[in-house]
């Protein structure tokens, strides 16, 4: 069926500006890259351009970077297990994002970037990848490439489905191409019944529709985890009071260092764990914690603390969760600087107790669960997270109490995978 001619000139008029704005994001990937120096490299897939090889029928897993990685990964493997006879192409947007894929699956899957949202790249990318079922992780709504999906009967799964909203009223100009495209999707796996209905004002079907639940409630705890975690600590001092920064924003992190000043002030052997959220800040945030007059050790060149070390940055791609284990409290970024937030549910299935600042609009439902039944905590400013870091690291068993009731919030809402698969497999039936 064609479609209405307002759509399609809208279409026309979406992609003009697209390559219109190409030598900019270009010229952004290259400034990215003096940083991080992984945005240089293998351009060509950006625009569907990479060998061909000889994929067929497969199933697409697209997951932007690592967060969204990170929640694909039990999916990724139930899918492997129902549907054994079909390769897995999975697609990140970002250098971390691929560097996580390939730590998770190596080459076991199917690794490229996901193009530009352009016709040309589109179809070159569908012409070698050729999927059966294409799952799309959270909010990665394109409208082309939905678009090129529907033409070819691929049935497009948004798995794990969330819109905050502040991204519902951000679609602007481009709102009727989205919601022709998220409408066009045989299934929609959303998170919370808040989402759902953002998804349909959005324009979403109700009748393909479902609320499944969060599937980053079934991250896994890797087995051995609490034997390491003891005998980490072991190395730079079983009894120091330790927290985590985690996933930190360049606007918080000036606000990290005055909390740790704060948190030394009343425990002088604490010892600050600090994860920026992107690894173009690794460097800048060593020599900040540095400049502020702290010992400070980084994972990628001393492995562990040790018992002088006064902060520790997390300077390398999926050991957060090693870490988070080694703490008596965490701090999830990204939420004293007006990002929204980031993954509360990690630090829970570990006992870890949470704290947060004010903006957490992406994990609304998720941090307003966990805080409901005490896991965690939100804070105002970097002196009220002072505050609450010096309180729970000098109340063992409050840390205690708040950390089991995370693991219950975990336990409890678990489920979602059971429910998106079987989903899945009423629009994309397994081979009997």
């Amino acid at each position: 069926m064609q479609e209405p001619l307002g759509l399609r000139l809208l279409r026309a008029f979406y992609s003009l500006v697209l390559r219109l704005l190409m030598p900019l994001m270009l010229l952004r990937l290259a400034l990215r890259g003096l940083d991080q120096r992984d945005y240089l490299a293998r351009w060509g897939e950006r625009f569907g351009r990479f060998p061909d090889h000889g994929l067929r029928d497969t199933i697409w897993v697209h997951a932007v970077s690592v967060g969204e990685t990170n929640a694909a990964a039990p999916l990724l493997a139930a899918l492997r297990e129902r549907y054994p006879e079909r390769r897995i192409v999975v697609t990140s947007i970002t250098p971390t994002g691929s560097a996580r894929v390939r730590r998770l699956w190596g080459d076991s899957v199917f690794h490229v970037y996901l193009p530009y949202d352009l016709h040309g790249p589109v179809n070159r990318f569908l012409d070698r990848v050729r999927p059966a079922l294409a799952v799309i992780m959270e909010t990665e709504i394109w409208p082309n490439l939905f678009h090129a999906c529907r033409l070819r009967g691929i049935p497009v799964v948004v798995a794990n489905a969330r819109l905050s909203e502040k991204s519902l009223r951000g679609y602007g100009p481009v709102r009727p191409l989205v919601r022709e495209a998220i409408r066009s999707a045989a299934l929609v796996a959303a998170q919370s019944a808040p989402d759902a209905q953002r998804l349909i004002a959005l324009g979403a079907d109700p009748a393909r529709l479902h609320v499944v639940g969060n599937l980053k409630y079934h991250q896994g705890v890797p087995e051995g985890l609490e034997a390491a975690a003891a005998a980490w600590r072991s190395v730079w001092g079983a009894y120091r009071p330790v927290w985590v920064a985690a996933s930190t924003h360049e606007q918080e992190e000036p606000l990290v260092l005055r909390a740790h000043a704060r948190v030394r002030q009343h425990f002088p052997d604490a010892l600050l764990l600090w994860a920026p959220r992107h690894p173009e800040r690794f460097a800048q945030v060593i020599e900040a914690a540095r400049s502020a007059g702290l010992v400070t050790a980084c994972r990628s060149q001393d492995e562990l603390p040790r018992p002088d070390t006064q902060c520790f940055v997390i300077d390398t791609l999926g050991d957060l969760m090693n870490f988070y284990a080694v703490s008596d409290v965490a701090f999830v970024g990204g939420s004293l600087q007006a990002i929204g937030g980031h993954n509360v549910m990690e630090p829970a299935a570990l006992g870890v107790p949470a704290l947060v600042g004010p903006h957490t609009f992406n994990f609304a439902e998720a941090t307003a669960m966990l805080a409901r039944e005490g896991a965690l905590h939100a804070v105002e400013d970097a002196d009220a997270l002072a505050r609450e870091l010096i309180r729970l690291l000098g109340e063992p068993g409050v840390r205690q109490a708040m950390g089991e009731a995370g693991r219950r919030v975990v336990e409890h809402e678990r489920g979602a995978l059971a429910r998106t698969l079987a989903l899945i497999e009423n629009v994309f039936p397994a081979a009997r």
